[in-house]
């Protein structure tokens, strides 16, 4: 079976903003490898933060209509649906590991949905939570 890899917010970004130089480049590159293994996975929290960035943060903003079509493309990564428990486990990872409470549900949602890694560049490379090894996939 496939390595599982959890997709962060900023991943999806850069893949997504030719304005990013080489952050763009590498970003395309791992989320096509990610297609291609069928092993990438994201959640609702990713996709709604990627909406908000892409249409109202980046220099060179995605228009609503082509942020909703990146959605779609990428809703069937989303595996498992965010409720109440992974609300509670989130919080609980943040305590734990002194994460804020968003990059908590980042690292439920990835070990909710079976992911060995979470390719972020927020959190701190090597470090390992709740069994979710960190990869900033912008550095190799």
């Amino acid at each position: 079976m496939n390595e599982v890899v959890f997709v962060d917010t900023n991943i999806l970004v850069y893949a997504h903003d030719r304005d990013a130089g080489e952050r763009w480049s590498r970003a395309s590159q791992v989320l096509t490898e990610l297609w291609d293994s069928r092993g990438g996975r994201l959640s609702v929290q990713v996709l709604q933060e990627f909406y908000a960035v892409a249409t109202g943060k980046l220099k060179s903003a995605v228009g609503a209509g082509a942020a909703r079509e990146v959605i779609s493309t990428y809703a069937p990564w989303v595996s498992v649906a965010t409720d109440v428990s992974t609300v509670l486990r989130g919080a609980e990872l943040a305590e734990l590991a002194q994460l804020s409470f968003w990059d908590g549900m980042i690292v439920a949602a990835a070990e909710q949905c079976g992911a060995t890694t979470l390719y972020t560049e927020d959190l701190n490379e090597g470090q390992v939570i709740a069994g979710v090894r960190i990869v900033n996939p912008l550095t190799k």
